[in-house]
């Protein structure tokens, strides 16, 4: 069982997170200062110290953190379809919803994690390359599985297809949550997965 200073740590980093998140969403990561990851969070300036080196770190840490979430989220939805003796092609689709959850949830990080993917000069691209590979080789696992079984065709790119499937969660989500907001996750959902059945299983 954890430490109560193990628990009052981790929710400290959390607080910290959230707070990072909000502001380098608003303002840009340079613009963002540490004194106000403090005050947002609620924390002394020295408890961000205490918890990371830099500000740098800091993010690089928030980008593990929320792709870990991600993909874990991912693996769960995976694993839910598996124990139930649903089909691959049902675990992907359970995958796209688990995203869209998961972004409906942390809108700020997923805007930061996908305007942070297209830059190149950042410190921090080795570790966005490495947790976006982790993200992606979940859903490269379940095409694998499908194409080992005969249920989805041998001439998918399975390292392509995943990172578009990914993909197309990432930006349908931001687009939904920008320009059209009004329409419910089980709508935007059931559009997704039509595009899911119809372009990958040939249904």
């Amino acid at each position: 069982m954890e430490s109560s200073s193990t628990t009052r740590r981790r929710a400290t980093r959390q607080k910290l997170y959230e707070a990072a998140v909000t502001l380098i969403a608003e303002k840009g990561f340079s613009a963002t200062t540490v004194d106000e990851i403090a005050e947002r969070a609620g924390v002394a300036k020295g408890t961000v110290y205490y918890n990371f080196k830099s500000k740098t770190e800091l993010f690089e840490e928030l980008l593990r953190h929320g792709v870990g979430l991600l993909t874990a989220s991912l693996r769960s939805a995976a694993e839910e379809t598996e124990e139930r003796g649903g089909t691959k092609v049902e675990a992907l689709d359970g995958m796209i919803r688990a995203g869209l959850v998961f972004i409906d949830r942390y809108p700020a990080f997923t805007q930061l994690y996908v305007a942070e993917l297209w830059r190149t000069n950042r410190a921090w691209q080795g570790t966005l390359l490495v947790v976006r590979q982790e993200a992606v080789a979940v859903v490269e696992g379940v095409l694998r599985e499908g194409v080992g079984n005969g249920e989805l065709s041998e001439e998918i790119d399975i390292p392509l297809t995943a990172a578009a499937l990914v993909g197309m969660v990432l930006v349908a989500a931001l687009d939904w949550q920008a320009f059209q907001p009004e329409r419910s996750i089980d709508d935007v959902h059931s559009a997704l997965s039509l595009l899911l059945y119809g372009r990958v299983s040939g249904r």
